[in-house]
């Protein structure tokens, strides 16, 4: 299985919940309770949108083109840690 980095943006909802959205592929929504669920679907509907562009002999969005090469290298990311407990109080 190959896999890519793709950037996208996760904000609070008013109504509760997340919702995510990527510059790089236009059509990515995603909405969750938490965000760790709000970016496993945005996994699912990008990984989707991405198999619907192949399929149908689409070129890939210019932010997808890039992703892949940039996949082929090392990267570093940063992710969320959820915690228990007060950090400062630690």
């Amino acid at each position: 299985m190959n896999e890519l980095i793709l950037s996208i943006t996760i904000e609070p909802l008013e109504e509760g919940g997340y919702l995510a959205t990527s510059d790089d592929l236009q059509g990515l929504i995603a909405q969750g309770r938490t965000i760790a669920e709000t970016v496993e679907i945005a996994q699912d509907v990008a990984r989707k949108l991405i198999e619907s562009y192949v399929e149908h002999g689409d070129p890939l969005p210019p932010g997808i083109r890039q992703a892949v090469r940039q996949s082929q290298r090392r990267t570093k990311t940063k992710i969320a840690v959820g915690l228990s407990f007060d950090p400062v109080a630690a």
